[in-house]
C-alpha cells in the first residue's frame, strides 16, 4: 500500500507541476499580448 501511495504522489507531484507550468506560460502570454496591443496603440498616439 506504502509503494501504491508513493507512486501516486509522485503522479500528482508532477500533474500539480505542469499545471502550475501552463498557467505560468498563460499568464506570460496575456502579459506579451498586452504589451503588444500598448505598444500598437501608442503608435497610433504618434
Amino acid at each position: 500500500v506504502g509503494q501504491l501511495v508513493d507512486a501516486d504522489m509522485n503522479k500528482e507531484s508532477t500533474r500539480l507541476q505542469a499545471l502550475q507550468v501552463q498557467q505560468q506560460l498563460g499568464v506570460q502570454a496575456l502579459s506579451i499580448a498586452n504589451g503588444s496591443s500598448q505598444s500598437i496603440l501608442s503608435l497610433f498616439r504618434g
